[in-house]
C-alpha cells in the first residue's frame, strides 16, 4: 500500500506540473535558454529611482546588437533631458544632445557593475548568484539576488520579475531594509529586432553628417529600429535649437551639498567670470577636504568630443564621470565637478547626491 501510494503521489506531482507550469529548476534552464545567447534585442520601458524623499523617472530604450554594442537612451521626465549611452566598436560615450556634447571613455562598461536595464547584465546576476532565491506563483517567477554595484553601499540585492510566458516583466534593486531604490519596468521587449547599421554611429546620433538629422517624417520602413534612432536624432536637434536660446550665463543661486561629512566645513567661496558664463569654487576643509566646482552649461557651436578618464556612472538625474577621486556631471544648465584627495568613490556620490536633493538654497 504504501508504495502505491508513493506513486500516486508521483504521479500527482508530474499531471500538477505539467497543468499549472514548470517546476523552478525548469524554469530556470528555459529562462537561461531564452535570454544567454541573443544576437540582438530592443527594449523600453520606465525606470525609477529614489533619492531620500525624492522620485526621479527615466524613460529607457536599449538596442544591442552582438559584438558588445549597446544604444542606451535616457531621458529625465522631470525635465526632458536625454542621454545616450553609447557603446560600439571605437569606446564608450555619453552624449548630451542638449548641450551637442560627447564624452568619451575607455571603459568596461557595462560589465564593470550590474545594470538594471541590460538582459544581459541582469541574466549574469541571476546566474552567478549560487544562493539565488527562486519562487513561483500564479503570476510567474521571482528571483532574489545580490548585485554588483561597488560605488553605491545601498544596494544590496535585487528582486527580478518574469511571466509564466519567461517575458522579463521588472527589476527592483533594494536596500538592507527591502526597500527599492531603483525600479526597472520593462514595456516591451523584442528578441529578434532588424537593427541598422546607424544605430550605433556617433555622428548619425548626433546628426552631425549629411540627412542625419531624421526628418523621416514622409517615410515609411519596416525598420523599427531604424524609425527609432531617426526619431532620436530629430529630438537631438530640436534639443540642441532650443537650448541654444535657453543657455544661462550666470550661476543666479549657489548650490550647495545637503550631507558634509563630519569634521569638513565651507571654508572659502570664490565666483569667477568666464567668457561664456560663470564658475563658483567652493573649498570644503577638515577631516575630508574637498573641492566643489560648479559653472553654467554651454552649448557647444559644433558637435565635440571630449575625452575623459574613469567610468559612467547614473547620479539620479543625470549620467556623469567617476574616478577613483572625483566625480564630473551636468544638470538643469550647471556643470558640476567634485574632487577630493582623502575620500572614497562611495563618499563622493553621497555628496554629489546630496547636491542633486535640493535645487538651491534659497528654497523655501
Amino acid at each position: 500500500m504504501k508504495k502505491i501510494f508513493l506513486m500516486l503521489m508521483v504521479v500527482c506531482c508530474v499531471f500538477v506540473t505539467g497543468c499549472f507550469g514548470k517546476d523552478n529548476n525548469s524554469a530556470l534552464k528555459d529562462i537561461r535558454k531564452k535570454y544567454e545567447n541573443l544576437k540582438a534585442y530592443q527594449l523600453t520601458g520606465n525606470l525609477e529611482i529614489l533619492n531620500n524623499d525624492d522620485v526621479y523617472n527615466y524613460d529607457v530604450k536599449v538596442i544591442y546588437q552582438k559584438k558588445d554594442k549597446f544604444y542606451v537612451s535616457l531621458k529625465n521626465l522631470n525635465n526632458n533631458h536625454e542621454q545616450i549611452i553609447l557603446k560600439n566598436e571605437d569606446g564608450v560615450y555619453v552624449l548630451t544632445p542638449s548641450l551637442n556634447k560627447s564624452f568619451k571613455f575607455q571603459s568596461d562598461w557595462p560589465y564593470n557593475n550590474s545594470q538594471v536595464y541590460l538582459i544581459q547584465s541582469i541574466l549574469d546576476d541571476i546566474l552567478d548568484d549560487e544562493e539565488r532565491n527562486l519562487v513561483s506563483d500564479d503570476n510567474g517567477y521571482i528571483f532574489t539576488t545580490s548585485v554588483n554595484y561597488p560605488n553605491n553601499r545601498k544596494l544590496v540585492k535585487q528582486i527580478v520579475t518574469f511571466d509564466k510566458k519567461l517575458n522579463l516583466k521588472k527589476v527592483s534593486v533594494v536596500d538592507e531594509n527591502n526597500i527599492s531604490q531603483m525600479t526597472m519596468t520593462f514595456a516591451t521587449i523584442d528578441l529578434s529586432p532588424t537593427v541598422n547599421s546607424d544605430t550605433f554611429d556617433l555622428n548619425k546620433i548626433m546628426g552631425t553628417t549629411e540627412n542625419g538629422t531624421g526628418n523621416s517624417s514622409n517615410n515609411t520602413t519596416e525598420n523599427n529600429t531604424d524609425n527609432n534612432i531617426k526619431d532620436n536624432n530629430q529630438t537631438s536637434t530640436d534639443n540642441k535649437e532650443n537650448n541654444s536660446n535657453q543657455t544661462t550665463s550666470t550661476l543666479e543661486d549657489v548650490i550647495y551639498p545637503l550631507y558634509i561629512p563630519t569634521g569638513t566645513s565651507l571654508t572659502s567661496q570664490e565666483k569667477i567670470n568666464k567668457t561664456d558664463g560663470e564658475r563658483v569654487i567652493m573649498t570644503f576643509e577638515g577631516e575630508k577636504p574637498f573641492l566643489l566646482v560648479e559653472e553654467t552649461s554651454s552649448v557647444e557651436k559644433e558637435f565635440s568630443i571630449i575625452p575623459t578618464y574613469g567610468e559612467p556612472y547614473l547620479l539620479i538625474d543625470t549620467v556623469g564621470a567617476l574616478t577613483d577621486s572625483s566625480i564630473t556631471w551636468s544638470s538643469n544648465g550647471v556643470d558640476y565637478y567634485l574632487v577630493s584627495d582623502v575620500m572614497s568613490q562611495n563618499e563622493l556620490i553621497d555628496i554629489a547626491r546630496s547636491v542633486s536633493v535640493v535645487p538651491t538654497m534659497n528654497q523655501k
